[in-house]
């Protein structure tokens, strides 16, 4: 007995890309309106995204308004260390290995209705595929931690090429591993020359000011001239 099967082809004709990048830039300008400026945090995993973000919510307290949205493929713990200091919804992946802005637009809808003067997306530790993904940010980060080795720019440099700020993570370690933060920088900047850097230790509160000082002055130029940082984010 023979069976034949047969395939047809079905056109949608859609551009699914095209829409999600305009749903991203109708919340960008929708942020931006409200005067909440978007930071994506990026990194391998344990660079220290979560104490980056504790650091920066206990400097900040009392002074700026701040929510996060923490991605993970599984647990709320993240989110568990965050919740005593600011606003924060966790989004489960359940296996990406990236976050989508659909994603995202379900932890805002979970989130307390204000207007924040920061919102936070601490993405899936992973420097491939998240660089792909525009999550209507007006500003990525990217952490390199001193514990990971200098040469991620790179092996990574799409990441560090989509990224406005690098922040080097755990100075304090720097006596203790073979990790040049000059190098690093050097090698980042080679691929994406305008590159702010920032050196922190999350634990002992170095660096933090200058870092907790560019994003006011960043989130000072959203509201000064919008259309100007809309467009610089969606290069």
């Amino acid at each position: 007995m023979t069976t034949t099967t047969s395939t047809r082809t079905i056109a949608v004709n859609q551009d699914i890309q095209a829409q999600k990048k305009r749903r991203a830039a109708e919340l960008r300008t929708s942020f931006a309106e409200r005067g909440t400026f978007v930071v994506n945090l990026v990194s391998s995993p344990g660079a220290g995204k979560t104490s980056l973000l504790e650091a920066t919510a206990k400097y900040w307290q009392g002074r700026r308004s701040m929510a996060v949205l923490v991605g993970d493929l599984a647990t709320e713990r993240d989110a568990e260390r965050l919740r005593p200091f600011v606003p924060v919804e966790q989004l489960t992946t359940g296996g990406a290995c990236h976050l989508e802005l659909s994603l995202v637009e379900r932890g805002l809808e979970r989130l307390p209705d204000e207007d924040y003067e920061f919102l936070f997306i601490e993405n899936i530790g992973n420097l491939v595929c998240p660089a792909s993904h525009d999550l209507a940010e007006h500003l990525r980060v990217v952490l390199m931690s001193t514990t990971e080795g200098d040469d991620k720019p790179g092996k990574y440099p799409k990441m560090f090429r989509t990224s406005g700020a690098v922040v080097v993570s755990k100075s304090d370690l720097l006596p203790h591993v073979p990790f040049s933060v000059d190098a690093a920088l050097a090698d980042a900047r080679l691929i994406q020359p305008d590159l702010r850097a920032f050196t922190v230790c999350s634990l002992s509160g170095e660096g933090i000011g200058d870092w907790c000082d560019y994003l006011d002055d960043a989130r000072q130029r959203m509201l000064t001239s919008p259309q100007q940082v809309i467009e610089h984010a969606e290069k």
